[in-house]
């Protein structure tokens, strides 16, 4: 078995910079290095290795094999060593205070949610942190991050308020659902045709995303508006509106039959989430301890 030691971990990084850029010229600049010590450092590896990794000379740069088999394994050995020091960082500070979290409604049904995991990683580090959560409106949520209320928030920020970071999280799945009593329960119509029976029915929308729920289907005009998803879930389960709902929160309902998803091909959407913090401030190590777990939960959640 191959003993790894500091100088094969610097050689991986090599490999991996070379397979990213495309070849060994391409790779000069980001290496900062020129061709034949990159050519001698691949060598080395290979013979280290004991394996041929790729193909290179006039009919271009590709890996063999062996070589794509060696780079999936380099990218995982390299990411658990990116978390490791991550974690390591964290550690080694004894982190105490309050952190004050700000979500936006019903995201406890999401799978797709880093929150749950985060909340689970940060704490089992031991630190000795009083965790404050405030559960409000995108609107809401900026306003308290803006102010120091809040150390950070996560929800949809449709509008890029001047002051605040953000940092893109993760999507949430959206459907276009009625009540069991509206008229179009059961309508398994799709595309332009649905679309012009939703012309002629009520529909409600979410307050901070009113222009992205009312152009998805065509009309102009919004019969009801809330700022949560709980009160948008009460007014379809009425029979009188039509309205877009996390699909993750709509499953409840879509069980007992209270709902019915319409056009679920054509009219699915993806709305982003995203992660705000105060700009212009270096992040206390609460709230920096907190940012990274958060990125760590996120990119394994991507991972699958």
């Amino acid at each position: 078995m191959i003993q790894l030691h500091d100088v094969d971990l610097k050689l991986l990084r090599v490999f991996a910079t070379i397979v990213r850029c495309g070849g060994f010229s391409a790779a000069q600049a980001a290496l900062n290095a020129g061709q034949s010590t990159i050519s001698e450092q691949m060598t080395h590896l290979e013979t280290r290795l004991g394996v041929k990794l790729c193909q290179r000379g006039r009919s271009g740069f590709r890996l063999t094999e062996q070589g794509v088999a060696i780079h999936e394994a380099t990218q995982r050995l390299l990411s658990a060593v990116e978390n490791f020091c991550m974690d390591a960082d964290v550690l080694k500070q004894h982190i105490s205070g309050k952190l004050n979290l700000g979500i936006i409604d019903t995201t406890i049904s999401d799978p797709d949610s880093p929150i749950p995991r985060t909340t689970q990683r940060f704490v089992s580090r031991g630190h000795d942190v009083h965790l404050n959560v405030y559960v409000g409106t995108p609107a809401e949520l900026e306003e308290r991050v803006l102010d120091g209320r809040l150390h950070l928030a996560i929800g949809h920020f449709p509008i890029h308020v001047p002051g605040l970071l953000h940092t893109p999280l993760y999507e949430e799945a959206l459907g276009l659902y009625c009540g069991r009593r509206h008229p179009l329960y059961g309508n398994k119509a799709e595309g332009d045709e649905l679309l012009n029976e939703v012309a002629t029915s009520r529909i409600v929308v979410r307050g901070y995303m009113q222009q992205y729920d009312l152009e998805h289907l065509g009309v102009s005009k919004a019969a009801a508006t809330v700022d949560n998803i709980e009160a948008l879930a009460i007014l379809l389960i009425s029979g009188a509106y039509l309205g877009f709902l996390p699909m993750h929160f709509a499953a409840q309902w879509i069980k007992t039959g209270e709902m019915h998803q319409l056009a679920p091909v054509s009219l699915q959407l993806m709305s982003p989430f995203d992660v705000i913090t105060r700009r212009g401030t270096a992040p206390p190590p609460i709230l920096q301890a907190f940012l990274e777990d958060l990125a760590a939960c996120s990119r394994k959640a991507g991972n699958g």
